[in-house]
């Protein structure tokens, strides 16, 4: 089989069953037959007698071919004892806090077997509502979010896939505008994809210059109204700034929604293209479409025939995964199966284009992919309803839109997901994005340069004696053949890369996808760093007006503004070093410095915390205990982390969040205690001595300076990539990286 370098090494590294020691036992041919026999036993469920083996090379040779890939849990589970093969679950979020802390629970279970969550934070009562059982307020949507985000961030330690979320809420919600700035701050909520849930009542407001209603959740009155117009600009503006919100058009996901009987459809797993009721799970796949062409008298052509077989093969693997997927709660295995969807996309559409000779930012691609994914669409249902026949429909079939027609096995068939490390396993274009870049420049261990290139440029650079290292460092730099003199125009007018491609076009290609698709198309508008928020404000109405589900978009270096220096740059004619995240060092400790000690009573006795700055701002804490003891190792490490943070730039807020609050047990059975335990006293005082510096009530009347998360430092860099410093990509609605494989998402 043909595996690439890079495919090899995120085989080798997530996916590959390891020993105890962390050493892989598993081939890569070993994989596949893992998987491929594992959910070809679901055929036994209806046919004791059936063909199993038969049934195992088929999807054996699909997978090793490189024609049909499963979502990363399918290939990472399948086979093993923990057996969970679905990518991503919508859980329902309650205005209780029972409820909201089982939604708590149950997200922790899920991303610890490998999935993803989306939310809908839209049934939460807004902040400062009654709360009639305790007389209290209700701290709102957004501060339980960050309760959700710092859940996902203490269970993702552990897994081989990160924990990722989408979090919704409807445009006429109390609380709207502070959902749509709760991530301004690039450090805040990272484990969270969120999007405004759009109504078409809102979307006419916008065009007309309208206010419109804001809508109690928990009683459905009228609390207020605001200008459409200026909410949406807000929307637009944010995004502009660092790619989020983005939108989801909830009438439009209800309008597919299959069951209507069975509620509204609120969320969407966590890169915005599968639309689900509470509790159901997304089991997706992709084609890999440049392996179904064909060369005809010279040319490259899609064979449907092949793409036929194909899709019909899929569609019974992805209906397996659902019988033998070991699910991480009971409530959705019963949820699931009474809908049975599934989501067959396609990857390797750009290259596909390339090898027909297709501009993807052309009227011929666009008219291409409705043809291409009507086709899908229309086999995949084909052989749903012939497994219907011999399976039984869906449970809730009589309930469905489709009641009056032939029994269908699945109430969905299509979704265009995201592919970034299938589709570097499969070494092909991500999903339905167009190429990112075409040529990579890599520094080898000894310092030599790697050049990697798209297998189709360089077969058509070759082809013409066009191919030399020198012109593929040029394109590298430039990130594009745009302006490069030395390639014909016709190449140039094929071979254009993500920044190239108008929004127009980026939009109109996923409306054309969507037209065919059953859920929705997962896809990111990908605009150049000096694009404008009326570029972006166009893009987001255009996906209205072209009948999109939702859309996503990313301003490229929008989330990494104002990189810190960090690591160094090679000479003229170099190749720039990326970013050290790993190596922020601190400040040296000034000679001199002015300070403060304060008493504080702790549980077993007195702390001094001392407190001191310079011209920079606070740059260190010591701590002693008094003659009652106390926990003076603890106490010392505490003080000498919080020094080091505040002098490597760490955000002062950042710091005293996760010290404030901490309780001891010997501080609890005390009454009257102005702290709850020594890492709470030294926050407090590092809070105090922050202020009378603020205030200008110290001798020197220093101003605190501005200073950076260690989190935010990552986020900034948000264009490379955390585990190997590769530049990342912005696609379907998720981060990737195309060198080691590293995902915000999976």
């Amino acid at each position: 089989m043909k595996i690439g370098k890079n495919a090899l090494t995120v085989l080798e590294k997530r996916y590959l069953v390891k020993d105890e020691n962390g050493k892989n036992i598993e081939t890569v041919e070993g994989m596949f037959e893992r998987v491929a026999g594992a959910v070809a036993q679901a055929d036994l469920h209806y046919n004791s007698q059936g063909d199993i083996e038969a049934t195992k090379k088929k999807f054996y040779d699909m997978m090793t071919n490189l024609e049909f890939l499963p979502n990363s849990p399918t290939l990472m589970n399948a086979g093993k004892e923990l057996g969970q093969l679905s990518a991503c679950f919508v859980l329902p979020v309650g205005d209780s806090m029972e409820e909201i802390f089982e939604a708590i629970k149950q997200a922790a279970l899920i991303h610890k077997s490998g999935g993803g969550t989306g939310f809908s934070f839209s049934r939460l009562r807004a902040s400062g509502s009654t709360v009639r059982t305790t007389g209290g307020v209700a701290s709102g949507p957004v501060s339980f979010m960050r309760v959700f985000n710092m859940a996902t961030e203490a269970v993702k330690q552990g897994g081989t896939r990160r924990g990722a979320n989408m979090g919704i809420l409807r445009i006429d919600h109390p609380d709207v505008l502070d959902f749509i700035d709760c991530k301004k701050n690039n450090a805040d909520i990272t484990n969270f994809n969120i999007s405004v849930g759009i109504t078409e009542e809102f979307m006419h407001a916008v065009e007309n210059h309208q206010p419109y209603t804001l809508i109690d959740p928990k009683n459905k009155e009228v609390v207020g109204e605001l200008d459409a117009r200026e909410v949406f600009n807000k929307i637009v503006e944010s995004a502009w700034r660092n790619g989020e919100p983005g939108i989801i058009f909830l009438d439009r996901l209800n309008r597919d929604n299959v069951v209507p009987s069975q509620g509204e459809i609120e969320s969407t797993n966590p890169c915005g293209e599968q639309p689900l009721l509470p509790y159901e799970s997304c089991n997706l796949g992709s084609i890999n479409l440049v392996n179904m062409l064909a060369k005809k008298n010279g040319k490259y052509q899609l064979d449907y025939k092949k793409l036929e077989n194909t899709v019909k093969s899929a569609v019974h693997f992805l209906d397996n995964v659902i019988e033998v997927n070991k699910y991480p709660l009971e409530q959705i295995d019963f949820t699931t199966k009474q809908t049975r969807k599934i989501g067959l996309g396609v990857m390797g559409w750009a290259d596909m284009l390339l090898y027909m000779g297709i501009p993807y930012d052309s009227d011929e691609a666009v008219e291409l992919a409705e043809k291409v994914m009507d086709f899908i669409t229309e086999k995949g249902r084909k052989e749903s309803m012939a497994l219907a026949k011999e399976r039984g429909s869906f449970p809730l079939f009589s309930e469905s839109i489709f009641a009056s027609g032939e029994p269908l096995r699945n109430a969905t068939i299509t979704t265009i997901a995201p592919t970034g490390t299938l589709s570097i396993i499969a070494g092909c274009s991500s999903g339905v994005e167009p190429v990112f870049a075409y040529v990579f420049i890599r520094n080898v261990m000894d310092g030599t340069e790697m050049i990697e290139v798209n297998p189709v440029l360089r077969e058509i650079l070759e082809e013409r004696g066009l191919y030399t290292d020198e012109l593929m460092k040029k394109i590298a730099k430039e990130g594009s053949l745009a302006h490069i003199s030395e390639i014909p125009e016709d190449i140039r007018r094929v071979f254009v890369c993500s920044h190239d491609v108008s929004p127009l076009y980026h939009v109109k290609m996923q409306a054309a996808f969507q037209r065919h698709t059953d859920n929705a198309v997962s896809k990111t508008v990908n605009f150049t760093h000096d694009a404008t928020v009326e570029e972006v404000e166009e893009v987001y109405m255009l996906a209205y007006k072209l009948d999109c589900k939702g859309v996503t978009i990313y301003r490229d270096g929008s989330r990494d503004s104002q990189v810190l220096n960090i690591g160094s740059v090679k000479k003229e004619g170099q190749q720039e070093q990326l970013p050290i995240l790993h190596d922020i060092r601190p400040r040296p400790r000034p000679e001199v410095t002015c300070g403060l000690t304060e008493r504080m009573k702790i549980g077993c006795g007195n702390l001094y915390v001392t407190v001191n700055y310079d011209e920079n701002g606070i740059c260190e804490v010591f701590t002693s205990t008094g003659k009652a003891g106390g926990c003076p190792s603890q106490s010392e490490a505490t003080a000498r982390l919080v020094s080091i943070a505040l002098r490597s730039g760490v955000s002062m807020d950042e710091i005293l969040e996760q010290l404030r609050g901490i309780r001891c047990p010997s501080t609890i059975r005390h009454t009257g205690m102005k702290c709850t335990s020594c890492p709470d006293a030294i926050a407090r005082v590092v809070k105090k001595t922050a202020d009378m510096i603020a205030n200008q009530k110290v001798n020197h009347m220093l101003a605190e300076p501005k200073k950076v998360s260690a989190s935010e430092v990552i986020s900034k860099h948000a264009k490379f990539c955390p585990e190997c410093g590769s530049e990342l990509e912005h696609e379907g609605g998720c981060v990737s990286c195309r060198s080691c494989g590293y995902s915000k998402c999976n």
